[in-house]
């Protein structure tokens, strides 16, 4: 299947241009329920981990938790942990990634490292409402390939990111508003969207 080092580099450079290019849409829902800060944040990660030269990497484990590595010390609040965990625990799982339920291990791998240092559940409205029945969706389809699994991911992750806006937040800053943060899309959920949408177009 190919999914080198430049493989894994070409994914994150996609997101890196998604996030900057959706930055201020990010920041503007978290100003709604948050710190106003996701966009920014995550837009100075991503510079940062698409400036990493992939040639330097001798496998695509070693740069994607470089990546992660990069992201806890550059993006501040809980996105910088959370999506650093991701790639650290997608890295460690990737040395195996040859075909499509490989690469759904990793990417699972990278959620199960999000829900035990978040401590989040579905419904909590946070990211992982888009990313578990991403990948639930994503293993439905395994079978049919790597592109046909992570186009049903990707739409799946879309529509998880949409339904976080009726629900009431249980988990980080916007759990203080209560009843209020209904209503409102999750940054982290948008952000995580874009990942997979990024994943879709380039590791198919």
């Amino acid at each position: 299947m190919g999914l080198d080092t430049l493989a894994a580099a070409g994914w994150l450079n996609d997101f890196a241009a998604g996030i900057h290019e959706n930055a201020d849409l990010l920041t503007d829902l978290d100003r709604e329920i948050g710190d106003a800060d996701h966009g920014s944040n995550m837009d100075r990660g991503m510079r940062a981990v698409a400036n990493l030269d992939p040639s330097g990497f001798p496998a695509a484990a070693d740069y994607l938790k470089k990546a992660g590595m990069t992201l806890v010390s550059t993006v501040g609040g809980a996105s910088g942990p959370l999506y650093g965990t991701f790639f650290l625990r997608v890295g460690t799982a990737w040395v195996n990634v040859c075909d499509a339920p490989s690469l759904g291990l990793a990417l699972r791998a990278g959620l199960e490292g999000i829900l035990q240092r978040g401590k989040a559940s579905l419904g909590d409205k946070t990211l992982v409402d888009a990313l578990s029945p991403a990948l639930d969706a994503y293993d439905a389809h395994a079978g049919e390939g790597v592109s046909a699994a992570l186009a049903a991911a990707a739409q799946a992750c879309a529509a998880g990111r949409d339904a976080t806006i009726p629900l009431v937040a249980r988990k980080g800053r916007a759990s203080y508003l209560g009843e209020r943060s209904a209503g409102h899309q999750d940054p982290g959920a948008t952000s995580m969207t874009l990942l997979i949408e990024a994943a879709s177009r380039t590791l198919s």
